[in-house]
C-alpha cells in the first residue's frame, strides 16, 4: 500500500506570536550591577597593545614565508609543486590570523568611538582614529552615523543601517503568496545568490561609506561618509569630517609610497588582504547581529530604544577564536547596543543579568555562523509596507514569525 505526505500549507496564525518587550530602559539597567559600566582605561591598553603586538609577531613571522618555501632545500623536500603549495597555505594561515588580529584593532577603534573604551575623551578619540584610520574607517564620520544607528536600531524610519526592503521597494504585488510568481521575483541560481552574497561581505562596508548602501533610503542619492555637508552630518561636525578625510588621504598616501619602496604584491599580502577580511568580518558580525528572521522591525509608536535594543542577536561566533581575537564584540552583542558605553571586557557577565531579567526577549543563536548566513540572506527578503512590528519574509513571502494579535497586520499572504 503507498502513503503519501500532505505538506503542511503555510498559516500566519500558525507562527509563534511576539509581543514587544513592555519595560523601560530604567528598569533594565538597574538588574544590571553598577560595576559593570566603569571604565577601565589601563585594562584596555593591555588588550590594545595585546593586539598591536599580536600583529607584529605575525607579520614577522610572515616574512618568512616566501624565502623558506621558495629556497631550494624546501623544494627538494617537497618538490617544486608541494613547495608552491605549502607557501600559498602558509600564506592563508596568515592572512586568517592576521585578519583577525586587524579586525580586533578595529574594535578597540570601534569601542573608542563610543566612549566605552575610556573616561577621558582625548583617549578615546586620538587612538580610535589611529586605529581606524590605518584600517581605512573615516572615525569621526563613522562614528557620527554609527551614534545614530545605536539610537534608533530597528526603527524603520530611523535606523541608518541593514534598513529592511519593503515589499514596495521591490515591487513585490500585494495580493495573496499563491497568486505571486515569487521565481520570477527572487529565482536566483544558488551560485548567482553565493556570488551577491561574497560581494556584500567584501564590498558592502566601503559601499556603505561610499554610497549609502542599506542605508535609510529617504537620504539623497549622493550621499556619503566623506562630504563634509552631507545629511548625515550636523554643521557643527563638519570639522570632524574633514579630520576624518584627511586620515583616510593619509593612508593612500601611505600605501601608495609603502607599495612604491617594498612593492605593490607584498603590500597586498601583508597588509592588503588582512584588511580585506576585517571588511568581511566586521560585515559578517554585523549583518547577522541584525539581520534574521526571529528579529522584530518597527514603525511609528511601537518602537522605543530598549525594543530596538532587543531586536539583536548574541552568535557563537567562530568560538573560542571569536572570543580572543574580536573582544568578544560577537558573542556579547546585545548588551553592547542597551549600553553602548559599557567596556567590551564586562559584556559577558552583564549578559547573564540582562538575560535574567528580559528572559524570551534575549536573543542567541549558536548555529554555525557560515550556516546562519547564508540561510539569513536567504529568508531575510523584506517586509510589508504597512504595520508597526514587523518581521522578515523570506523569497515565498513567509515568515517564521507574527505580532501578537493586538499588533497583526491582517496580511494577504494567507
Amino acid at each position: 500500500m503507498g502513503t503519501s505526505t500532505e505538506v503542511q500549507k503555510y498559516s500566519e496564525d500558525d507562527l509563534p506570536e511576539f509581543t514587544p518587550m513592555p519595560w523601560s530602559l530604567k528598569e533594565i539597567r538597574a538588574a544590571v550591577p553598577p560595576e559593570f559600566f566603569i571604565r577601565d582605561t589601563p585594562r584596555g591598553l593591555l588588550y590594545f597593545a595585546r593586539d598591536v603586538l599580536m600583529a607584529a609577531a605575525i607579520w614577522t613571522i610572515g616574512t618568512y614565508i616566501d624565502p623558506y618555501f621558495q629556497s631550494n632545500a624546501t623544494k627538494d623536500l617537497l618538490t617544486p609543486l608541494g613547495a608552491q603549495v605549502a607557501r600559498w597555505a602558509a600564506w592563508g594561515v596568515y592572512w586568517w590570523f592576521q585578519g583577525l588580529v586587524f579586525t580586533g584593532i578595529w574594535v578597540i577603534g570601534h569601542e573608542c568611538g563610543h566612549g566605552a573604551f575610556s573616561d577621558h575623551k582625548i583617549v578615546n578619540d586620538v587612538l580610535g582614529f589611529i586605529t581606524h584610520t590605518f584600517l581605512w574607517t573615516p572615525y569621526f564620520s563613522w562614528r557620527i552615523s554609527h551614534h545614530r544607528h545605536h539610537s534608533n536600531h530597528a526603527s524603520m524610519e530611523r535606523d541608518e543601517v541593514y534598513v529592511p526592503k519593503t515589499r514596495e521597494d521591490l515591487n513585490i504585488p500585494d495580493k495573496p503568496n499563491h497568486e505571486i510568481d515569487w521565481d520570477e521575483i527572487f529565482g536566483d541560481t544558488p551560485i548567482y545568490t553565493l556570488y551577491m552574497l561574497i560581494r556584500q561581505q567584501f564590498l558592502a562596508f566601503p559601499a556603505y561609506l561610499l554610497f549609502n548602501v542599506s542605508g535609510q533610503k529617504t537620504y539623497p542619492k549622493w550621499t556619503n561618509h566623506f562630504d563634509p555637508n552631507s545629511i548625515l552630518f550636523t554643521k557643527e561636525q563638519r570639522n570632524a569630517v574633514i579630520i576624518s578625510n584627511i586620515g583616510i588621504a593619509s593612508m593612500v598616501w601611505g600605501v601608495t609610497y609603502a607599495s612604491s619602496l617594498f612593492g605593490a604584491a607584498n603590500v597586498l599580502k601583508f597588509y592588503g588582504i588582512p584588511w580585506l577580511l576585517v571588511s568581511h568580518w566586521f560585515i559578517m558580525i554585523t549583518y547577522l547581529h541584525h539581520t534574521d528572521p526571529m528579529l522584530p522591525h518597527y514603525r511609528g509608536k511601537e518602537w522605543n530604544f530598549q525594543r530596538g535594543a532587543a531586536a539583536t542577536v548574541d552568535r557563537n561566533f567562530l568560538g573560542w577564536q571569536g572570543r580572543f581575537f574580536l573582544h568578544d564584540v560577537a558573542h556579547f552583542h546585545v548588551i553592547h547596543h542597551f549600553f553602548p558605553k559599557m567596556p567590551f571586557y564586562h559584556g559577558p557577565e552583564a549578559t547573564q543579568h540582562l538575560k535574567a531579567f528580559i528572559g524570551d526577549h534575549y536573543a542567541y543563536s549558536d548555529k554555525p555562523v557560515f550556516q546562519a548566513l547564508w540561510e539569513s540572506y536567504n529568508k531575510c527578503q523584506f517586509v510589508e509596507n504597512e504595520g508597526d512590528v514587523l518581521f522578515y519574509r523570506d523569497k515565498k513571502g513567509e515568515a517564521l514569525r507574527r505580532p501578537a494579535d493586538q499588533y497583526k497586520l491582517k496580511t494577504k499572504s494567507q
